[in-house]
């Protein structure tokens, strides 16, 4: 049965120079975008705003998750000179923050880590003032793939759980809910800024929710990121129903009340919604906030990575 969308979720189609500016310098360099080849719903509206989030290592996953759009198959060769042109495009659109990410690239021995430290590297020499964002695939768990990335000292390292544990067989099957959070919880152990993000929608519960919630609040990310779930097509996971307003602001005060600093929940949140501004307001993240963190894992006295 098929459920109708809610007026909440429509969205008018945003035109000006500046999305027209956006369009034809991805158009002249050749870059690939996480907007246009995932289909999200505030393409338009962020390409008005002068801004968009890279899409490197190609635009074909060795994955086959059943709610992405982004297509399946054989990706072609990585692209040596990719870095300087995502570089290239940040400073054409003189962005202050610059969210970089990926297909997963399992068909690399690094997973394209190398890659996105390159890209890193090729952004600070061109707008060394710029805070970079790198949202990360898990690289089978190999953790010299994410020391590569790590070292590289990204001001926010991105890593979604994208679902509860309990959908992963139906939703993720090439993917592991406990390696995802090991990861994260190993960078966070670097003392980098982390951040995590979830899609609500596809048949978890409440509680389900709550729970994959304090297990990233117990790894310590930084910033969370929850939004609607929106089948790209019929053949894709279907949508199991269509979350409120009101409930995604009782996510939000859930993850505050684990101890997340900065949580993006609403029906059209994407992991890179407002990041740069997300990833601001982190920064003057009260001393109360990061105590209370702390005060829960302790009294928890949980491991979420443990099996």
């Amino acid at each position: 049965m098929t459920i109708t969308k809610p007026v909440w979720l429509k969205q008018k189609i945003q035109a000006n120079p500046k999305s027209k500016a956006v369009r034809g310098l991805l158009t002249e360099l050749h870059l690939n975008t996480v907007c246009l080849e995932a289909g999200c719903p505030n393409r338009s509206r962020c390409y008005a705003d002068g801004t968009a989030t890279f899409l490197i290592l190609g635009n074909i996953c060795t994955r086959n998750c059943r709610f992405c759009n982004i297509r399946s198959g054989n990706p072609a060769p990585v692209e040596a000179d990719e870095p300087e042109r995502v570089a290239k495009a940040a400073k054409g659109m003189s962005l202050a923050h610059i969210v970089v990410t990926s297909v997963t690239r399992d068909d690399l021995p690094d997973g394209g880590a190398e890659h996105f430290a390159a890209t890193t590297r090729s952004i600070r020499k061109l707008l060394p003032q710029a805070s970079v964002e790198l949202l990360i695939p898990d690289f089978e768990g190999n953790e010299e793939a994410l020391n590569i990335v790590i070292n590289e000292s990204p001001d926010v390292l991105n890593h979604n759980v994208e679902t509860v544990p309990e959908l992963y067989e139906t939703v993720r099957p090439k993917a592991d809910y406990r390696r995802s959070l090991e990861l994260l919880s190993r960078t966070k152990n670097r003392n980098l800024i982390t951040k995590s993000g979830i899609m609500v929608g596809l048949g978890e519960t409440k509680e389900q929710i709550s729970r994959t919630m304090e297990d990233l609040a117990e790894v310590g990310i930084d910033i969370l990121t929850i939004g609607q779930y929106l089948a790209p097509s019929a053949e894709h996971h279907p949508v199991a129903r269509y979350i409120p307003p009101e409930e995604f602001e009782y996510f939000t005060e859930e993850g505050r009340r684990y101890g997340i600093g900065e949580v993006v929940s609403g029906p059209l949140v994407r992991s890179s919604y407002c990041a740069g501004e997300a990833y601001r307001r982190l920064a003057i993240t009260t001393k109360t906030q990061r105590t209370r963190r702390t005060q829960i894992r302790k009294q928890n006295g949980r491991n979420p990575c443990a099996q």
